[in-house]
């Protein structure tokens, strides 16, 4: 093998590089375009991808044109499609394609967004980016935070924050932290992760509209104090993944400051909801909130990885993160230029922030505010057709895009079995819930893509597939 061989060197020849590039652009574009025609559901067997996957790594290369064209059939094929315009399971991602093509710009140009010295442009554009997001959230000036790879990071961030601001490196063992039981599991996830034992944490029963009620998170707190532990953070919803409620922020931001608690808003699905003037309403009091955490590869339309955690007051992560080994002190010498490495969990990161920069940049503020109203109202939509029905009963209206549901007639099983059954039909997705002790459908309707008669389709079929499988 000689000094300049593509093979020692991994690298193709400029004419190679540009025609697999325009491949690739065209694969997605393919994707992108030829959505709405195809099943938004889709999957084999694991026996059937091992016999077509599993195999040792190969000794010698075989040429991208075949690669990716296995890529397309064998790995993108059999899938669901989180962007499609009737994916309603879950919380979708509806990405856009600038947003895709920043990151192939950030995985080609391969920037390491934690030292300024090394990619001061990127910094520079992730204070920006979060800053804009703290606008958009209404925390006041010197709020500040990073981006992550998404809500889950983003909660257990602000926690060990919180904690570090509270307890520093000392004992914690009689901390404790409240959630309703509608709160997503990642603030559960996040205090094993850091230490907290599970009678630590205190998971109340959510009250009127699934919502946690703030003066059950007071007696909570009280009933702690006095037994001797030490309450100190609570985690309020701004847009649950179940329903879309929306927790009472103003008021539980005023039960945090009596109990001395840090308030963190979970906006991970709901925060960008602000951007409508509904939305805003909806969300008040979420800019009394210690930290925030958003997920901008959900409504803000980002492929994943992008999410992002604010705190009122920035220093608290540089304090709970902040480690400079000698191997780091030459990119550790302006005060005034930020080093994201000092302010979260990783020390090497990629540049989440650009594909929503270049979003806003491209499509405007307006565009985006217009695709969240949008989202919401489709909802609505879903909700009026099934109360056209008889054959539905509404569990939860909408609110935030999501609606829940159950067929009338039918038991916990035959409302899991109408999901499995469109599952199979490919033609939409959604998911199942459980509310009150029972099974509800659920529609998430956050894709700007979707259309009125998508929706309203979906729920014909729902209505057929469920008289078929009632029998």
């Amino acid at each position: 093998m000689t000094d300049g061989s593509p093979a020692r060197t991994l690298q193709l020849s400029p004419d190679e590089m540009r025609a697999l590039g325009y491949r690739v652009v065209d694969m997605v574009v393919e994707h992108v375009a030829g959505l709405h025609a195809r099943p938004a559901a889709g999957g084999e067997p694991r026996a059937e991808l091992e016999r077509r996957l599993r195999e040792p790594p190969p000794e010698e290369g075989r040429g991208w044109e075949s690669v990716l064209e296995r890529v397309r059939a064998d790995v993108m094929g059999p899938m669901s499609h989180v962007d499609h315009p009737r994916f309603f399971a879950y919380v979708p991602s509806p990405s856009n394609f600038v947003g895709a093509m920043a990151d192939a710009l950030v995985a080609g140009f391969n920037p390491f967004a934690g030292a300024w010295p090394v990619a001061a442009g990127p910094a520079q554009v992730e204070l920006v980016t979060v800053d804009w997001l703290r606008q958009l959230c209404g925390l006041p000036e010197g709020a500040g935070g990073l981006f992550v790879s998404g809500g889950s990071m983003a909660n257990l961030t602000a926690l060990a924050a919180a904690r570090h601001r509270r307890f520093g490196t000392g004992d914690f063992s009689r901390a404790v932290l409240y959630c309703s039981d509608q709160a997503h599991s990642s603030i559960l996830r996040a205090a094993r992760v850091l230490g907290f034992a599970p009678e630590q944490v205190r998971v109340l029963p959510a009250g009127a509209g699934f919502r946690l009620s703030p003066a059950g998170l007071e007696r909570a707190a009280e009933a702690d104090r006095a037994a001797g532990r030490e309450p100190f953070f609570a985690m309020a919803s701004a847009g649950t993944t179940n329903t879309g409620a929306v927790d009472p922020l103003a008021e539980i931001a005023e039960s945090c400051r009596r109990a001395g608690l840090w308030m963190h808003v979970d906006g991970a699905y709901g925060a960008p909801a602000a951007l409508t003037d509904e939305g805003k309403a909806l969300l008040r009091g979420m800019e009394e909130a210690d930290s925030i955490s958003l997920d901008p590869h959900k409504w803000l339309f980002q492929p994943f990885e992008a999410g992002v955690v604010l705190l009122r007051d920035a220093r608290a992560l540089r304090d709970a993160f902040r480690m400079v080994p000698e191997y780091l002190r030459d990119s550790d010498l302006a005060a005034e230029e930020v080093n994201f490495r000092d302010w979260g969990v990783q020390l090497t990161r990629s540049f989440r922030a650009l594909k929503l920069w270049m979003t806003l940049q491209v499509f405007g503020l307006a565009a985006v505010r217009e695709a969240v109203a949008w989202g919401i109202r489709l909802a609505e939509a879903a909700e009026e057709e099934l109360r056209a029905s008889p054959a539905w009963e509404i569990v939860t209206p909408a609110q935030l895009g999501i609606v829940t549901f159950r067929f009338a007639a039918g038991d916990d099983d035959l409302q899991r079995r109408i999901t499995a059954a469109m599952l199979r039909d490919g033609w939409a997705m959604l998911s199942t819930t459980e509310l009150a002790g029972r099974a509800a459908l659920r529609l998430c309707t956050i894709n700007p893509r979707t259309t009125e008669d998508d929706v309203r389709e979906t729920v014909r079929r729902l209505e057929r597939i469920a008289h078929a499988e009632a029998g």
